[in-house]
């Protein structure tokens, strides 16, 4: 027998309960059952967010919110930066690319957090930057970007957005839209949100929805102002994800019941778990000052082909993590701590990496992970 498990920065694992309400019988989208539906979403995403926006629910992946947050808000010519520290930092820079918009770089090493003070003296420099583009977890990379600090900058910029792709940060650090001044933040369903892949979603402020105004891009499908017309009444401007928006209805209910600051607290303690499980194998962090509390990156001993040790985990032995990009590919390790992920799907991650280290001809002492992991995990157990 082979049992699976997937233990990686997204797609995640469904819970039982969100795969049973999605497999129910089909409803309409433009019907008083699915606007109810709909309303519930919205609002559960608020809470999440931490925001009185409108947060708007989009068929499609994250890149398309990504791609949305461009061309609802910028125009030709309109010069942004881009903080450039991993694959998807450079996703940033080659939508912006596509649309003509001149995006400039604060170029970081894969594993490095962006220091607040570069962007400052970039915008102090550039005072007619119209935006700021983050991740603010870098998935390939494994960091996190400080968000907050950010936003302190451009807060009292009227005319230059803070644009996040917090499609795996948000459900898991804690993000406050609202209070910290984000402009516009966006994320996935196959993250913290615990679905499959189909929807992306994405909130604006005032203030970007001031220069949606000024927006002169071409856009069909992603027009924001189309979609708010009509989400604010309960429905969207084309054909929704019916089970989809069904099963975030089950998962907004299920982080309310867990408490959303302790959804932030379990991705914070098995990602700290993790963090000191592979320290303890002697394996070095990738990420060099503030870690994804999504996933962990890892190197791996020299002479361990990464690619096939990934391979083996995941053909062999049932455990799916991921690899490197890239310049890293076949050199790393990333495992995920994200969306239904507890305690013991660490430990399962730990164990595999260690008797996998082992096949692949690695000295490493067997436990000597794992007890590290459990360590930090015990002082989450609950009482007797």
């Amino acid at each position: 027998m082979l049992k699976k498990y997937l233990i990686t920065p997204g797609p995640v694992s469904v819970p039982e309960q969100v795969l049973l309400d999605m497999a129910r019988p089909m409803i309409h989208h433009r019907t008083p059952e699915f606007e109810e539906i709909f309303k519930e979403a919205r609002n559960g995403l608020k809470k999440v967010f931490k925001t009185e926006q409108e947060p708007l629910i989009l068929a499609s992946s994250g890149t398309g919110a990504m791609e949305s947050a461009v061309i609802n808000t910028l125009n030709q010519g309109d010069k942004v930066l881009v903080i450039n520290g991993g694959k998807f930092g450079e996703r940033w820079i080659k939508i912006c690319q596509a649309y003509g918009i001149n995006a400039e770089s604060v170029t970081i090493e894969w594993g490095r957090s962006v220091n607040p003070a570069d962007v400052k003296a970039f915008l102090d420099k550039n005072p007619d930057t119209k935006a700021v583009f983050v991740q603010g977890s870098e998935t390939s990379s494994t960091v996190y970007h400080p968000v907050k600090e950010l936003a302190a900058i451009t807060k009292d910029m009227p005319e230059t957005l803070l644009i996040v792709d917090g499609i795996t940060s948000a459900g898991v650090h804690d993000t406050r839209f609202d209070e910290w001044g984000i402009d516009i933040l966006i994320t996935g369903s196959q993250k913290a949100f615990m679905l499959p892949p189909g929807l992306a979603f994405i909130t604006l402020s005032q203030k970007a929805w001031n220069m949606v105004e000024k927006s002169t891009l071409p856009k069909f499908y992603f027009n924001l102002k189309t979609e708010l017309k009509n989400q604010l009444k309960n429905t969207t401007a084309w054909t929704a994800g019916v089970s989809l928006i069904i099963g975030l209805k089950t998962v907004l209910s299920m982080m309310e019941k867990e408490g959303i600051d302790n959804v932030f607290k379990r991705h914070s303690i098995n990602a700290e778990a993790t963090r000191a499980a592979v320290k303890a194998l002697g394996l070095k962090l990738l990420a060099q000052d503030i870690p994804s509390n999504a996933a962990t990156g890892c190197f791996l001993p020299e002479n361990i082909d990464g690619k096939a040790f990934v391979k083996y985990l995941r053909d062999k032995c049932g455990v799916s993590i991921a690899g490197g990009q890239d310049h890293l590919a076949g050199k790393i390790l990333r495992i995920s701590h994200l969306g239904y992920h507890d305690a013991f799907d660490t430990i399962t991650a730990v164990s595999a990496i260690e008797m996998g280290l082992k096949k692949f001809g690695a000295d490493i002492e067997f436990g000597k992970g794992v007890a590290a992991a459990q360590s930090v995990l015990m002082g989450e157990m609950p009482s007797i």
